[in-house]
């Protein structure tokens, strides 16, 4: 058909009868869905929106820095079914729920390492890199994990602390990173009542590693 001329009012629909748009539909995980344990979990109007902002492909790589109970991995294996996330957790108990929570979901790409942040073997390059706290070190951390991002990747970070909003900030920048933060408060009400209560306010940070 490109060899041929049309009226310039002319208008094609192409319509493919093998795709089920149902199964192309993005569902995102709420959090009664995930086992918990006594783990800290990224909730999930704030894993929504993280994970949203790692910019994630179908075959992308993704790195999830101190997995709690896996919330961000397991999503992000969901979304990303021709690639691989690794999650890494230090915490025996963590690690316990994160493996059950893998077998729930089925997500065979999903990597599980067992280690510390700074000195565990984390290998290759990642499209996306999610780091969730710190338990100190944090700009070392940072350093360290950023090598591992692929030029134009991300590195999202959620924080409670100002402090560790600012040494986050600032170390990106000292990277070359574009930084860009958002501040989100989440209210919810409580049972059967209209009374709110408030979540503590999360910082999100996105870094995005220039090309080249």
């Amino acid at each position: 058909m490109k060899n041929k001329e049309f009226s310039s009012l002319c208008v094609l629909l192409l319509e493919n009868e093998e795709v089920s748009l149902e199964e192309e539909k993005l569902s995102f995980i709420s959090d009664e869905d995930f086992i918990r344990g006594n783990c800290p979990m990224t909730k999930e109007e704030i894993r929504i929106l993280s994970v949203a902002k790692m910019n994630l492909y179908k075959n992308s790589r993704v790195l999830d820095v101190g997995a709690g109970t896996g919330s961000i991995s397991i999503q992000a294996a969901k979304i990303c079914s021709e690639g691989e996330v690794v999650a890494l957790e230090k915490d025996s108990d963590a690690l316990e729920v994160i493996y059950i929570n893998k077998e729930k979901f089925q997500t065979d790409n999903l990597i599980v390492i067992e280690g510390e942040a700074l000195t565990a073997k984390v290998e290759g390059k990642f499209n996306s890199i999610f780091i969730g706290g710190s338990g100190g070190n944090l700009s070392d951390l940072i350093k360290k994990y950023c090598e591992m991002l692929m030029d134009g990747g991300k590195i999202v970070l959620n924080f409670i602390t100002i402090n560790n909003l600012y040494i986050a900030m600032d170390t990106l920048m000292e990277l070359g990173y574009k930084v860009k933060c958002t501040q989100v408060s989440v209210s919810k009400t409580k049972g059967q009542t209209y009374m709110l209560m408030a979540n503590n306010p999360i910082f999100i940070i996105e870094g995005e590693k220039n090309n080249g």
